[in-house]
Order: structure tokens, then C-alpha cells, then sequence
């Protein structure tokens, strides 16, 4: 384990750890989150377009382009980021890290949705949006075996329900997903919720149970497309999951990755030592999260490498899916 996530974990446990002990208080947390100190600049040779003007344009957030294509069209690949913060804060702005470092790693367009959030917009608000903003890429003809969906914690689990439901529409699926510490299951039933209590250095086990309300309103928190763990996972695209071995939501990986390769789903799964919540967040000063990163662009180029020029035009999200190709968990060396 490197000093800097030594650092980085004792900060979390001085300074957030305990506002998850509180009440909630979305105006706090958000204001907490606005004083963020520092936010990466776009990386150099690429070109920040932010879209907030119009709320109500299913392309609501910001794109990460090169600047060499900024004019002349999309990407061989692009990533679809939806963030996280419970459904009810941070932003693109917050999250820029991740999806930065996706973006240069595998030489992608990068869009990231600014999707409604609660407890002003209860689901299916940021459901809505994430479909709607999927659905405008595949409109303005980006195809969706070059689109990989990724998210981290609330925005994971809205990665895997946007995958859920666009399979029950029969859309066409994009090449894959990466989910970073998704939050699955808002009815909080994972045994690590307990059994991580007061080893996750981010959360206390019983937060979860409190903040989901704010994005259920009066819907199920065992629906499907709230708490995608619940969700029939046949005939989804592959998978990359990542989850700290100390966190209070591991379970809502695990079970997913087990769930998935159940039902015939490509997974990669990966538990890291003593790692935070999100880590990649952390980019570039923490060197587990530049590594992870470079793990989760070879995923990218891996399923999408069928919409690379040569590669014979077939979408490999649909390839992947036979039986002949095997789930895979691996942990991180620490």
C-alpha cells in the first residue's frame, strides 16, 4: 500500500467519515462538495465543452475531445460517464479525474451527463437522463459498439441499470461497462454494510440505509432499475467492476459480478487491498488509482476494438457474450 493512500485514508476518516455519522443534510453536502480545492485541467492536446446552458437537453454536462477531432467528428471510441455522490450531489466537475483519465487512456471522446438529481428529482429522473442521453449519442451516429458506459458509486449502479433497461427495450447495446465501487442494492442488504463498518475509511455502515430515500421517493428500492443487483442480468454487454476490499458497499459488487457471470455476462472483477471508496477519484497523485485507470482503458480498447478501422466491423458487445469466452475476478496487488 503506497504512503499516498496511507494520507489519503487518513484524511477521509479525520474529515468525511464523520458527516456520514449525521443527519443528513443535502444543502451541507453540497456546499462541503463546492469547495472542492482542486480539479484536474483538461489534458493537454484536448479541448473541455461544457453544456449546462439548456436543463433540459438530454446532453446536459461536458465532453472531453482532442482537439485535432474537436471539428471533424467523433472518435473511434466515446465514454458515456455518469458520476457519482448518493444521487444527490457532485457533478462532472467533481469527477473529472476519472473521466479524464478514461479519456486520454484510450483516446476517447468523453461525455460527462449532468443528470438530475434528488431529492428535488426522485427517480426516474436520473434514469430518464442517462437513457436519454445514450440514446442521443446513437442519434447523432455514434455507434454503439464504440460507446462504453462507465460510472463510479450512485453512478455505477446508474451504468448498470441504464444497461438493464436498454436491453429491455431492445436497444442496441453499447460495447461494455466500467462500474468503480457501484452503489447495486438501495435496500442496503449487503454483509459488508456491517461487516466493513469501521474499517471503511469513508463511510459508516448505516449511511447508505439513510441517504437512499432521497433518490427512491416512493419506488421499491428492490426495482430493478433503481437497484440494478435485483435486475435479470442476461444479455448485457461485459463488465469491469472495481471495489475496495474495506468498503461498506463491497457486497454490491461481489454480488453483482456473481450474479452476472450467472447469467452468461463477460466480468472482470477486481477487489484491491484497503483501498477507498473510488479511488481513481484520487488521480493522479494516488498511484493505485493511474494504475487502475490503465486497467480500466485496456478493458475499453479490448471490447471496443471492433469499431477500430480493420477490425471487421462486428460489435463485440455482442462477440463477447458467447459462451466460449470466461468470467475473470482478479485482486489488485497491493
Amino acid at each position: 500500500m503506497s504512503w499516498q493512500n496511507t494520507l489519503i485514508c487518513w484524511s477521509l476518516r479525520r474529515n468525511f467519515l464523520p458527516e456520514t455519522r449525521k443527519p443528513v443534510d443535502v444543502a451541507r453536502v453540497r456546499t462541503l462538495t463546492s469547495r472542492r480545492v482542486w480539479t484536474p485541467p483538461p489534458p493537454r492536446g484536448w479541448r473541455l465543452r461544457e453544456q449546462y446552458a439548456c436543463p433540459e437537453a438530454p446532453l446536459r454536462g461536458e465532453w472531453l475531445v482532442r482537439e485535432r477531432r474537436a471539428e471533424a467528428g467523433h472518435a473511434t471510441r466515446t465514454i458515456l460517464y455518469l458520476h457519482g455522490g448518493g444521487y444527490y450531489f457532485c457533478s462532472p466537475r467533481t469527477h473529472r479525474a476519472i473521466a479524464f483519465g478514461l479519456a486520454k487512456r484510450t483516446d476517447a471522446d468523453c461525455f460527462s451527463l449532468a443528470y438530475r438529481l434528488a431529492p428535488e428529482h426522485p427517480f426516474p429522473a436520473a434514469h430518464d437522463d442517462a437513457l436519454a442521453a445514450y440514446r442521443r449519442l446513437l442519434a447523432e451516429g455514434v455507434p454503439a459498439s464504440s460507446i462504453v458506459i462507465a460510472g463510479d458509486s450512485a453512478g455505477g449502479g446508474l451504468a448498470l441499470a441504464t444497461l438493464v433497461a436498454l436491453r429491455d427495450a431492445g436497444d442496441a447495446l453499447p460495447a461494455g461497462a466500467i462500474l468503480f465501487s457501484p452503489w447495486t442494492d438501495l435496500a442496503a442488504t449487503g454483509a459488508s454494510i456491517r461487516d466493513n463498518d469501521g474499517r471503511d475509511p469513508m463511510f459508516c455502515g448505516d449511511v447508505f440505509a439513510r441517504i437512499a430515500p432521497l433518490y427512491l421517493g416512493t419506488t421499491d428500492a428492490a426495482h430493478p432499475y433503481v437497484s440494478p443487483l435485483y435486475a435479470d442480468l442476461h444479455g448485457l454487454p461485459p463488465l469491469s467492476l472495481y471495489a475496495g476490499s474495506t468498503e461498506t458497499l463491497l457486497d454490491d459488487t461481489r454480488r453483482v459480478a456473481e450474479r452476472a457471470r450467472a447469467a452468461g455476462v463477460s466480468v472482470d472483477c477486481e477487489i484491491a487491498p484497503n483501498l477507498p471508496h473510488i479511488w481513481p477519484i484520487y488521480a493522479p497523485f494516488l498511484p493505485e488509482a493511474r494504475r487502475t485507470l490503465d486497467d480500466a482503458a485496456r478493458f475499453v480498447r479490448r471490447v471496443s476494438a471492433a469499431s477500430e478501422p480493420g477490425a471487421g466491423g462486428v460489435a463485440l458487445s455482442s462477440a463477447v457474450q458467447s459462451p466460449e469466452i470466461q468470467s475473470s475476478v482478479r485482486s489488485i496487488a497491493s
